[in-house]
């Protein structure tokens, strides 16, 4: 066996190639590519402006708060992303059978729990997209049914990284 999660593994030489291929890095890699999308089509075309009022608004049914709850995840999953990737790197350096508990418990807490805010923010952004008025939209339509279609995509991405056995 692998020992308590995997410390019986712990202290091998680093292999990039066999790390790469692992199932939850690319998880991780697919759920940071989601979140980037997601938070990049919300800052990028996600405020709008009409010609008579040069005020920007969310293109969301002018709601700020679906933007900002989209960007909001998006970065921190981004980030997040990022961190638990680094944890991934050096997890089989660590041989502290208590150590290695906390971060896998981590994981597994932290992606349940965006799970779950991917799909409160897929729910909350195709609402206000279904209210959202033909008129105030003249550009930035393909950028928000990219964010909401790549949420929905990130509940899948967010589920899966904690059930492949890369630990």
């Amino acid at each position: 066996g692998g020992g308590a999660y995997g410390a019986a593994k712990a202290g091998g030489a680093f292999d990039l190639i066999r790390f790469v291929q692992q199932p939850q890095v690319l998880a991780r890699i697919v759920s940071a590519v989601f979140a980037l999308i997601v938070f990049a089509c919300l800052v990028g075309d996600g405020y709008t402006s009409r010609p008579e009022e040069p005020q920007l608004f969310c293109i969301f049914n002018r709601n700020e708060d679906a933007c900002r709850y989209g960007i909001g995840i998006g970065v921190l999953a981004f980030l997040a992303c990022i961190f638990f990737f680094m944890v991934d790197v050096y997890f089989p350096q660590i041989s502290n059978t208590t150590d290695r508990k906390y971060l896998v418990l981590a994981d597994l807490g932290f992606s349940g729990l965006w799970t779950f805010l991917w799909f409160i923010g897929f729910c909350f952004l195709t609402n206000q997209w279904t209210w959202t008025r033909p008129e105030d939209v003249y550009i930035g339509a393909d950028s928000a049914r990219a964010a909401i279609t790549f949420s929905f995509f990130s509940i899948f991405s967010w589920v899966s990284e904690p059930l492949c056995p890369a630990w």
